[in-house]
């Protein structure tokens, strides 16, 4: 049996995917310095790349993970059902106080759905993110856990309002701040001294994951042949998902004469995104960072659950409309992109926030 020190807080932290790790190394490091707590680090597998995992891990100074489930991949319902029962008797041995859940992959629905049966009290960390559009998986999974958590960790006030909306007590909702902007902040100078040799001083950043986007083959052609059209004005880069890259073979489709580059660590890619002239994307996540960093964005969705990087930020969604996406990224050529703000609270202090409230 697992034995703690007795009169510790006892806190679980669950991550999955490599979005998860930037988000949970301030609130490890916040918490480290409290007295009486004693915390475990619990990596689901759920992102299977184990090199790639350990570079993030190593970059972002996170200790090994305590308990590593090897879950893999596999449809949602699977990979979801096998986290819940790999994860299950890990909450009943090890018994947690509180178990943190960080953003909206399988990874967080599955441990709160765990913890919610066992009685053990969770806390959400980026709560509140809505794109109303439940055709994502996301959206299900922040839908789900939202509902089931105990304490509402959100990174800016629309965070709030929609919780409010649902009908979530307040005082369960704590605003924040961004986490992810704490590991941004802390390893940005480190990031300023990196490159990739032979890219010019002026380039789009591309990337693209998400299955709407590429698991249809007409709607991944249509991007593709946008991409070519944009890396006549202006070198593409596109670090390349295996996903993506598995689907453009899969398709018979060809990358033309854009960079095409492996997955690259978090310090490498936060350099490049530092550096662009506008980024291309579909990830929640960079339209965040590329607010914070000042960098347009240009976004392949028809919506966004972060809309306060539109509404704030430096983000304009495209969607798939080449019209579009050819009309803005001239905007960002002729020096006419949106300037943005930096939102509240994303200080690089968010993690502190979330250990003063859970010591308390």
């Amino acid at each position: 049996m697992f034995a703690l020190l007795e009169n510790c807080l006892n806190i679980f932290h669950i991550v999955g995917a490599r979005p998860n790790f930037m988000k949970v190394a301030p609130v490890l490091n916040a918490l480290k310095g409290r007295k009486n707590m004693v915390q475990t680090l619990v990596h689901t597998g759920q992102h299977y790349d184990v090199n790639m995992s350990e570079v993030f891990f190593r970059q972002l100074g996170m200790p090994a993970p305590d308990v590593y489930l090897a879950v893999g991949s596999g449809t949602h319902a699977k990979q979801t059902a096998e986290i819940m029962i790999r994860l299950e008797p890990v909450v009943v041995e090890r018994q947690p106080d509180i178990v943190l859940v960080y953003g909206d992959v399988n990874s967080t629905v599955a441990a709160a759905l765990v913890c919610a049966k066992l009685g053990v009290r969770v806390g959400h960390i980026e709560a509140g993110l809505r794109s109303f559009d439940r055709t994502m998986p996301e959206e299900i999974n922040r839908l789900v856990t939202d509902q089931l958590a105990d304490w509402l960790f959100t990174p800016s006030e629309d965070g709030d309002e929609n919780l409010r909306r649902e009908g979530i007590p307040p005082e369960k909702v704590f605003c924040v701040g961004n986490v992810m902007i704490d590991s941004l902040v802390r390893l940005l100078p480190s990031a300023e001294n990196t490159g990739i040799d032979g890219l010019p001083e002026r380039y789009a950043l591309v990337t693209l994951h998400r299955p709407a986007n590429v698991d249809d083959s007409v709607t991944l052609k249509g991007i593709l042949e946008s991409l070519v059209e944009v890396n006549r004005d202006l070198t593409v880069v596109f670090p390349a998902h295996p996903r993506t890259r598995k689907r453009i073979a899969d398709f018979g489709l060809t990358a033309g004469q854009l960079c095409v580059l492996d997955p690259l660590s978090y310090v490498d890619f936060l350099g490049l995104q530092s550096r662009a002239t506008v980024v291309i994307t579909d990830s929640g996540g960079i339209q965040e960072e590329t607010t914070y960093l000042g960098v347009p964005c240009l976004t392949l969705r028809e919506n966004t659950e972060r809309p306060v990087t539109v509404t704030l930020g430096t983000n304009v969604l495209v969607g798939r409309d080449p019209d579009k996406l050819r009309s803005e990224l001239s905007r960002v050529l002729a020096g006419q992109a949106k300037k943005g703000t930096i939102p509240p609270l994303w200080d690089g202090h968010a993690g502190e926030r979330i250990a003063a409230i859970l010591a308390d």
